[in-house]
């Protein structure tokens, strides 16, 4: 009998725990799936913070910039909160392959390896690549004068894969203010760039030695790198972009920071 009741009281230990652990589980369940439900409406977005006038930040440490204003507009259409995360690019771009962002927003240029790699949003602005040099500098007048030269790119970039197909030995840097100090310094021949951002550069800096010797004919689009796998996501980009091309935000937005529109081809 001693035994028997021994037996019930381990049984009903037994019972107890399991319940306590069905409990703990079914809890910390109901917990995830509200915190998963909430994070569902924070998108992470990748941005340089360092890329002006599309991505930097003010005298007030306020990360703002064209692509920025584009970034919260978009997700403002969609009624979602935003959560920028910010690092040189080459850092940037392995934060998104890692999963830690959900979307980058910095003038992302669409080429076939990017398109075969990831989901690429509509275009929603237009550049040209031009090549910058020191001012005295009269050895390099044109793209192919790049080869053997040192260009001061992002190793990562468009404008560093155009760069190295140019022949150039790439001088790794993760800002263009960087870029053009290596020029300067005498520590690179070179960098491309967008034009934009060289003319906003002279607008703080008019007295830098620099000059654009070669700009590109043809205008390479950008847009939003979204993870390959979430195919809805870029839908909703691509509605709400569409939305504000036509309700003229996205002219504003650009107007705002150069004074033209750069959102057309």
């Amino acid at each position: 009998m001693k035994i028997f009741k021994r037996i019930l009281q381990i049984l009903g230990v037994v019972l107890l725990t399991a319940y306590l652990v069905f409990a703990w589980v079914k809890n910390t369940q109901e917990n995830a799936s509200t915190a998963s439900t909430t994070d569902t409406n924070v998108i992470r977005i990748g941005t340089e913070g360092t890329y002006e006038p599309f991505s930097y930040y003010n005298k007030d440490n306020q990360l703002v910039g064209f692509d920025v204003d584009v970034a919260k507009a978009v997700f403002k259409e969609l009624g979602m909160k935003v959560q920028f995360i910010d690092a040189p690019w080459d850092s940037m771009i392995a934060a998104f392959n890692a999963g830690k962002t959900d979307i980058v927003f910095n003038q992302v240029g669409i080429t076939p390896e990017r398109k075969a790699k990831f989901l690429l949003s509509t275009p929603y602005s237009y550049s040209h690549a031009s090549l910058i040099v020191h001012k005295n500098n009269s050895n390099i007048t044109s793209f192919n004068d790049l080869r053997g030269k040192r260009s001061a790119q992002s190793l990562t970039s468009n404008y560093g894969a155009l760069a190295e197909k140019y022949g150039a030995k790439i001088v790794n840097t993760d800002a263009f203010t960087k870029g053009a100090d290596l020029i300067i310094e005498g520590r690179a021949d070179a960098t491309l760039n967008d034009d934009v951002v060289f003319y906003d550069y002279l607008k703080h800096k008019p007295n830098a030695p620099l000059k654009i010797v070669k700009k590109a004919a043809d205008s390479v689009p950008t847009a939003a790198l979204i993870h390959r796998n979430q195919q809805s996501l870029k839908q909703k980009v691509d509605q709400a972009l569409n939305k504000l091309r036509a309700n003229g935000e996205l002219i504003k937005i650009s107007e705002r920071y150069f004074g033209k529109d750069i959102t057309k081809n």
